[in-house]
């Protein structure tokens, strides 16, 4: 038995925003997949990812009975494929805020719930946000609190605008200039993040008036406007507003930049080489970095791992 593929994704704008309603765009990025599989012999990652669906299993039978009109599933042959040894086999690298739980909630709604909505039929706003709806309270098992937009970027493998909390729809992106300079790349910090304390640290500073001052006035705006650049194709403003994000980040989102990654979000500040800003939580898995020019970012950042998700 093998299921089909789901992949992992992007959030280019809006991690922390969305929390407080500013825009958000997350994109599918397929060179990271995963789908639900049945091996003879299984090595140590498929028994511990078995036994995690195991209490995944539970979890879900207690959430149908908690709330029997939100979502029902075919609990028995879920049981009782986790009982022939399924698990979930992944390349998506965990902790690294490009959805590796997204993408496993995405595949057991895909075989498992009951008239699930499907990427075929008309998806209107309703089914959207229903969809968002059960698959935040589905991945809140595995960090707490879940937006459910990774799970749900990877079930319809579109690009999603988030235009607020209530108010979300697939978005046509700019087509990629292939052999365009400027690009968006992922930049590996060696680190791998947790979730869960990273938001805890956001809600405490959320409690002072400073913080959330900044979070309305120049986060969420610089975000926003990120957000219809790139809708548009603006590359030039889009440098504009990034630059001004980045440097809000790293003065207002210290703890969630790795302690040695600090001297290099401000070269490229300072050099306008290249951007960086949080890739999902952050506090370590991958930063994002946006640049006119690749092979001025790739000189700059020497002795990093950078890979290309977008070309301007």
């Amino acid at each position: 038995m093998k299921g089909p593929l789901f992949y992992s994704k992007i959030l280019l704008f809006g991690e922390y925003g969305i929390i407080k309603d500013s825009k958000g765009l997350s994109i599918p990025y397929n060179f990271y997949k995963g789908a639900l599989k049945v091996d003879e012999n299984p090595d140590e990652t498929a028994i511990k990812s078995n036994e995690s669906l195991g209490r995944f299993a539970e979890y879900l039978q207690q959430l149908q009975e908690d709330q029997p009109e939100l979502v029902q599933f075919d609990i028995e042959t879920l049981k009782a494929d986790i009982s022939k040894g399924m698990y979930f086999d992944s390349t998506i690298p965990q902790g690294y805020g490009v959805g590796s739980s997204g993408a496993l909630v995405a595949s057991i709604y895909d075989k498992y719930a009951s008239d699930k909505i499907t990427v075929l039929e008309n998806l209107t706003r309703e089914k959207l946000l229903t969809l968002k709806q059960v698959f935040a309270q589905m991945e809140s098992f595995f960090h707490g609190k879940s937006s459910g937009l990774d799970p749900l970027n990877s079930y319809l493998s579109l690009p999603i605008l988030i235009n607020s909390k209530d108010d979300i729809e697939p978005a046509g992106i700019p087509s990629q200039t292939v052999d365009g300079k400027g690009a968006v790349f992922l930049l590996d910090s060696g680190i791998v993040g947790e979730t869960a304390p990273m938001i805890n640290i956001f809600m405490e500073s959320m409690k002072q008036e400073g913080f959330r001052k900044m979070l309305k006035n120049q986060f969420v705006k610089h975000t926003d406007a990120c957000i219809d650049d790139f809708l548009k194709g603006d590359v030039k403003s889009l440098f504009g507003n990034v630059k001004q994000l980045s440097k809000t980040v790293l003065r207002n989102f210290k703890p969630m930049i790795p302690a040695s990654f600090h001297d290099l979000w401000k070269q490229g500040i300072d050099t306008n080489d290249y951007y960086l800003k949080l890739c999902g939580s952050g506090g370590g898995g991958y930063i994002l970095g946006f640049t006119e020019d690749i092979d001025k970012a790739r000189k700059s950042l020497d002795g990093h791992k950078l890979e290309v998700v977008y070309n301007f």
